[in-house]
């Protein structure tokens, strides 16, 4: 399994030399750029990016599989069109990973993480990763304090000569009852403002077949209350000012309802369970520069977000429980940023949120709901510089988090201070190689949903408190025909302390803060991209991850020493695109190693690797004016039966078609 994860190819795509003549009498002079060097190449910070170009090539429709091809990052899967997919960086936990959009976080107060699995790419410019933090520092103060950033950045409208507005209309089909129209329109009324619609609908019965074992004996069942209908839409505005400040604003719409299938249960009906969601929320980003060294950027958000779950049975009084959740949030941020001197750069951000939650949970009949609200500041300062060879950044971040509650005692208020340092180095003026090597401290406050779920809910509990260090070197190269050549390979240790964990005390489980966490690991990518002859070009990737996470709690414990549940010691993924003025080839897989369901690891809770094959097929045909283009898809290609949460078992083999037509 090791040998075949260092066999699969390469990333990212970087212009080649240009020439160019000038107007000399009957001299040609020649100018020549230099190719530019990928960021994950460069940067303090490991940071592995896609873009637009490469997710079509590849036929990777939804963030979530993007995701999976990164070195280090794990997605939490629950199966299904509308299971729930949140992502991790080196194990450290989703709440421990922001997801910006726009420059924007996405925020859940309640629960802490992000369910990435209702973004498509759609609309995206790109899709990138930074480990602890990134190498911009127009940043707002929230990703300072971060482990990991997930960025989502969408495609700004852009205009032939002549061109003021543009028109695509797609629809999909597949497996499992998929249907998703889509439609985006992008104008521009003015020369310098321009604006971008855009509208989706998904709906599946995602009824799929599966292998359900009992001992020796095994039996085809089907997945059912796997359906999902959900809509989205999105509109963006950009201007630009005479004195060059930018506006860029967003309105986000989403809902959908879905069925919960629930674990399998041998010998049970299926689930009846139902989820409704509601999210929406509209964000405005305004930069300029205040002189030759001094830039400001600011941002304004408002976050609305419900939602409604409901079951049926016999265990509840009136035979149906109906649980519904509001959240809201205010935010605004500030950045300002300044070049001190040439190669060294100062920044300066303050971010101010206001959280809200109310539910209708209660209890033995009688209403127990704290009703908490919660005042969040975030300061940081922070520094780039650069000397010769050497890259230098570093950052402190102060969080303070203050709770209100309606009923019953409140948290004690949170205060942190988080400061973070990495540096690069290139080891030869003649070679782009690199070493490169950070520190950081992060944490992240309980959620709601830790703090104050029904009885589980521990008022008391501390942040969870994170230590990164990594080491890592770099490497890439190019020749006339290969593109680049890229490798980078990083070692990381990460503790964990004051884990809050659901924890058994006398009669009931309560949140506490008992878990100590220790990672060892290693990730490496590989990419590459050969030109073969005009209009042809082979490009791929691979990464691997190696993690030894373990439990170091309590030596009398039976999870002591043991892997984390869901951590394999080996994962990664591989990509290959073949592009023809006929046809473009993409290829991906995405593997797993054997892991384990719970903290024991014992041989019955063993969960087996998997590797999952995709192919896509795609062409782009011109008629006149109108661009047509066409994909089809083959998911899980070889049908494998695999499970990434224990007892939710992900569909087989799976087909998707689409057209797009641009005007």
């Amino acid at each position: 399994m090791r040998k075949q994860l260092t066999c699969t190819f390469a990333l990212l795509l970087s212009p080649l030399a240009a020439l160019a003549q000038t107007d000399s009498i009957s001299l040609r002079g020649v100018e020549v750029t230099a190719v530019a060097l990928n960021r994950n190449v460069t940067g303090a910070h490991p940071t592995q990016s896609l873009t637009a170009k490469q997710l079509r090539q590849l036929g990777l429709d939804h963030v979530a599989d993007a995701v999976k091809h990164f070195a280090g990052v794990s997605v939490k899967d629950y199966g299904g069109i509308g299971g729930m997919k949140t992502v991790s960086i080196h194990s450290l936990g989703a709440q421990h990973t922001a997801v910006v959009y726009d420059g924007v976080a996405l925020s859940n107060t309640q629960a802490g993480q992000i369910d990435i699995g209702r973004y498509d790419t759609d609309n995206l410019a790109s899709i990138s990763m930074s480990v602890a933090d990134d190498d911009q520092l127009m940043i707002s103060a929230r990703q300072y304090v971060s482990a990991g950033v997930l960025t989502l950045t969408t495609e700004r409208p852009h205009f032939a000569d002549g061109q003021w507005q543009t028109l695509r209309v797609g629809v999909g089909a597949g497996s499992f009852g998929l249907v998703s129209p889509s439609l985006r329109w992008w104008v521009k009324p003015f020369e310098r403002t321009a604006f971008s619609l855009s509208a989706k609908m998904t709906r599946a019965d995602g009824i799929y077949p599966y292998t359900l074992r009992n001992g020796n004996t095994s039996s085809r069942q089907r997945r059912y209350n796997t359906d999902i209908t959900a809509w989205q839409a999105e509109a963006n505005a950009y201007h630009t000012f005479a004195d060059g400040s930018e506006l860029a604003m967003k309105a986000y719409w989403y809902y959908s309802e879905r069925g919960l299938p629930g674990t399998v249960i041998l010998y049970a009906n299926p689930s009846d369970e139902r989820m409704w969601d509601e999210d929406f929320f509209a964000q405005m980003a305004y930069r300029r520069s205040l002189g030759a060294r001094l830039r400001l950027q600011t941002r304004l958000k408002y976050t609305h977000s419900w939602n409604q779950y409901r079951d049926w049975g016999s265990q509840y009084t009136d035979g149906v429980q109906t649980d519904r959740d509001r959240q809201d949030e205010g935010y605004a941020s500030a950045t300002l940023g300044w070049l001190a001197a040439e190669g060294l750069q100062f920044a300066v951000a303050q971010d101010l949120s206001y959280n809200r939650l109310n539910n209708n949970v209660y209890v033995n009949t009688q209403y127990d709901v704290p009703r908490p609200s919660r005042w969040t500041s975030i300061s940081a300062v922070a520094m780039k510089a650069q000397w010769g060879r050497m890259k230098l950044q570093a950052n402190t971040a102060y969080t303070y988090a203050a709770e209100r509650v309606s009923e019953g005692d409140r948290p004690a208020d949170k205060r942190r201070l988080t400061p973070s340092v990495a540096l690069s180095y290139r080891l030869l003026s003649s070679a782009p190689i690199y070493i490169r090597a950070l520190y950081k401290h992060s944490f992240r406050v309980p959620t709601f949903n830790d703090l104050y779920y029904r009885r589980l809910g521990n008022i008391h509990l501390k942040p969870e408190k994170a230590r990164q260090w990594s080491l890592g070197l770099t490497w890439e190269t190019h020749t006339s025909r290969l593109r680049y050549l890229t490798i980078t390979a990083d070692g990381y240790y990460h503790d964990v302390t004051d884990k809050i964990v659901a924890f058994p005390s006398t009669y009931v489980w309560r949140m506490v803060n008992y878990g100590k966490v220790e990672i060892l690991g290693a990730d490496f990518t590989l990419g590459a991209q050969v030109d073969l002859a005009r209009q042809w070009s082979v490009s791929g990737s691979a990464s691997a991850t190696w993690q030894h996470a373990v439990d170091k709690t309590n030596r009398t414990q039976q999870t002591y020493n043991n892997q984390l549940p869901y951590t394999p010691r080996w994962s990664g993924s591989g990509s290959l695109a073949m592009v023809t003025p006929w046809l473009t080839l993409g290829y991906t897989v995405v593997m797993q190693g054997s892991r384990y369901s719970l903290g024991q690891n014992k041989p019955e809770y063993r969960m087996p690797a998997f590797w999952d094959h995709g192919i896509s097929l795609s062409r782009e045909l011109t008629l006149g004016k109108v661009r047509l283009a066409l994909s089809g898809k083959v998911s899980n290609l070889t049908n494998e039966q695999y499970s990434i949460i224990q007892y939710y078992p992900m569909p087989g083999r799976q087909y998707t078609v689409s057209a797009m037509i641009h005007w």
